[in-house]
């Protein structure tokens, strides 16, 4: 055969001595190779955009869907519209999707000079909150400002954004001076500031939000690399703080008794919610009785729109409904840890992980006092529960979120390389014109920026 030294074809050269060539292990399994393709799409470098941004739409329409479920009772009870509270919803999500739009297309610089301005405001809302005839209280705590007819505000809420957007850029700014190896720097003005923040929380009487403030401070400090006796040092004083104020407070320590509780105390109230979200949880089984079927938010169920909102999703979509947002919560934590991993800008990584850990602890507080583990601490579901106060500055930080994982070097590349696939000029490989001279020339077509050719790109160093 003309080309061959032995005469035989290259078919018979590759099996000399009558032995197959090895094939590679697992190339005929198909579970690998579907955990292997699984594998190469969750490392793509748009994946954690698309996680935040998709897991929180998800959240925030389906946390629509429940208010509208959940709160039509309580708003017929009130003699108001059945659809009363979503249609306050929709449009706080329809002011916070604009906030998130505007925060998604900030650059950082731009972040970074609204953090002095948002914690002054915050701060001062916080103070008038305080004053009367301005404050205005709602379940015995003080914590709200009336804005006019039906709608209220409650300062507190911004005070978390606040604190993870001036934490982030004091941190960042004294890491490029290399001055978080000195305790001294590490702690001042960052712990002072949060201490004023949750002294004016707890004013009102809002032990809830503090909770969450004092997590988003321990993971600020756990992200500038704090030592293990300072971190631990805050966590005791913290820890001491957080005993004294429940020691002196009973509505708090009746709130602590009801954890794992079953069944309403007899001749009081105490515990009622909490059984009764157990209750909600228990009717629904694996698919729920179904959407607008619950009957605890028939007047059994206190909050059942707003700090019990998962129990009410527990009772009509089922456990496939809770786990689904589960699921999605835990997407959405995933996506900021591998955010704030992959940068190397501090400040977006301190930003990103003050988020991830805001939204993370506030949904395990939440859900955790609805299964009855945790006490009721009155914070909302992030981006679930009803709350306009609270949805808007969650949905900026959404925003912030989206920003920073379009700004990684190997997601710019990869939005970089893509191109519509419609209203492409003409010329440009798609006319007639353009393939007969490529024919005539003998070269090849040209290629389309699919997925595959944009996982070819190369990425940095810092990139999984």
């Amino acid at each position: 055969m003309p080309g061959s030294r032995t005469g035989r074809p290259p078919a018979q050269r590759a099996v000399r001595g009558g032995r197959p060539p090895a094939a590679r292990p697992g190339r005929d399994n198909p579970v690998l190779r579907a955990y292997l393709r699984a594998h190469r799409a969750w490392d793509r470098p748009l994946t954690a955009y698309y996680l935040i941004l998709g897991g929180s739409l998800l959240i925030t329409v389906l946390g629509l869907v429940m208010v509208y479920s959940a709160s039509q009772i309580t708003a017929l009870q009130m003699s108001l519209p059945g659809s009363y509270f979503f249609r306050k919803q929709l449009l706080a999500a329809a002011i916070g999707a604009g906030l998130l739009w505007a925060a998604s297309r900030m650059p950082v610089r731009l972040h970074r000079a609204l953090a002095y301005p948002i914690l002054a405001g915050a701060v001062f809302l916080m103070v008038l909150v305080q004053v009367p005839g301005i404050g205005v209280a709602i379940h015995g705590n003080q914590n709200w400002i009336s804005l006019g007819g039906p709608f209220m505000l409650q300062p507190s809420e911004f005070g978390k954004l606040a604190l993870v957007l001036w934490g982030a850029d004091l941190l960042a700014r004294k890491q490029d001076r290399k001055l978080l190896t000195q305790w001294k720097h590490m702690l001042v003005p960052l712990v002072p500031a949060a201490f004023m923040l949750l002294g004016l929380i707890m004013l009102g009487g809002d032990m809830g939000t503090a909770i969450v403030l004092t997590a988003i401070l321990f993971g600020l400090l756990w992200l500038a690399g704090a030592p293990t006796r300072l971190f631990g040092g805050v966590l005791s004083v913290a820890a001491v703080i957080v005993v004294v104020l429940i020691r002196t407070s009973p509505n708090r320590m009746a709130r602590l008794a009801c954890i794992g509780a079953t069944e309403p105390r007899s001749g009081a109230s105490d515990c009622w919610q909490a059984v009764h979200g157990i209750y909600a949880l228990a009717s629904g089984g694996i698919f729920g009785s179904g959407l607008g079927a619950s009957v605890e938010k028939w007047g059994q169920l206190p909050e059942a729109h707003t700090d019990f909102i998962f129990a009410v999703t527990g009772e009509e979509l089922g456990l496939a409904g809770t786990l689904s947002v589960l699921a999605l919560f835990a997407a959405l934590g995933y996506a900021g840890i591998r955010v704030a991993g992959c940068t190397e800008d501090p400040f977006v990584r301190y930003a990103a992980g003050g988020v991830t850990t805001w939204i993370t602890a506030q949904a395990v507080i939440n859900i955790g006092a609805v299964l009855g583990l945790l006490p009721i601490a009155g914070v909302p579901l992030p981006l679930f529960s009803y709350g306009g106060s609270a949805l808007l500055p969650t949905m900026f930080a959404i925003g912030l979120l989206i920003a920073f994982a379009r700004d990684e070097p190997a997601a710019r590349a990869a939005l970089a390389v893509r191109q519509p696939r419609f209203g492409r000029k003409r010329g440009a490989g798609g006319s007639a014109s353009g393939r007969t001279s490529d024919r005539a020339t003998g070269r090849g077509p040209r290629r389309r920026n699919t997925m595959r050719r944009r996982a070819s790109v190369a990425r940095p160093s810092g990139e999984r």
